[in-house]
């Protein structure tokens, strides 16, 4: 009877040695997408030609390790900023009027909670103090994958501060994502998942990068962003994260 108690204890124990910790997926992720190289990233500029309606938009995505982000897409020749963040002031441009709108005090003020998350922030949850759980594994697609759970800082919601949470799908055997969700909390689409899914990875510089991002809502529509160039650390004129006041 005990020798049997204790074969059973030993099997247990040989299942959890083999069990990978957070810690351990969350630090073969950062190196295997580029480590300690992202730390010398200060920008990324990714452009795409999206298809719509018989169409090809051009799209310009800019990110900065500081937070400040634009969006432009150009259509029958007019370039338009899809959404902007200057460090303080969020803004787009309003396409019924073709004017510059500033976003609510509580856009901004949210923007400026989520602005450190550079590249996003599954790298970076250490050092913002998130905290990163392993949700056990799942399959994605056919794919075998770690599912972690991320929160961040608290959201503003009409006035009131609501819980932020990430998950985060990571194939078992590259380790990179290949899916994150998370909930919308404003706008027309609150309350539904937010869903995205990264392919195509390539190697830019020593980063690994997703080239091909389907963006869309859980169960829903979605739309595949396929980048046809990366740039790191690009010069981006000042300008173009600022809100005209003319």
């Amino acid at each position: 009877m005990k020798k049997g108690i204790l074969l059973v204890a030993l099997l247990f124990l040989g299942l959890n040695s083999n069990a990978q910790t957070i810690d351990e997926v969350l630090n073969k992720y950062i190196e295997t997408i580029g480590g300690s190289k992202w730390d010398t990233v200060r920008a990324m500029r990714m452009t795409a030609n999206v298809e719509q309606g018989g169409m090809k938009i051009p799209v310009e995505v800019v990110m900065q390790q500081d937070g400040r982000m634009y969006t432009k897409i150009t259509m029958m020749g007019k370039t338009m900023t899809m959404g902007a963040f200057d460090g303080e002031t969020s803004w787009s441009t309003n396409f019924m009027t073709m004017k510059p709108e500033k976003s609510t005090t509580e856009d901004s003020e949210n923007a400026k909670r989520t602005a450190k998350e550079f590249p996003n922030g599954l790298l970076v949850c250490k050092k913002l103090g998130y905290v990163p759980t392993l949700e056990g594994s799942e399959k994605v697609d056919g794919v075998d994958c770690f599912k972690i759970k991320l929160v961040g800082k608290s959201m503003l919601v009409d006035g009131k501060e609501t819980p932020s949470t990430e998950y985060f799908w990571i194939d078992k055997d590259t380790y990179v994502p290949i899916q994150a969700e998370s909930e919308i909390l404003s706008g027309e689409m609150k309350g539904k998942i937010g869903q995205t899914k990264f392919s195509d990875y390539q190697e830019i510089d020593g980063l690994i990068i997703a080239f091909t991002q389907d963006q869309g809502i859980k169960d829903g529509q979605s739309q595949a962003i396929t980048f046809e160039s990366v740039e790191i650390n690009p010069v981006v004129d000042e300008t173009n994260f600022n809100f005209p006041e003319k």
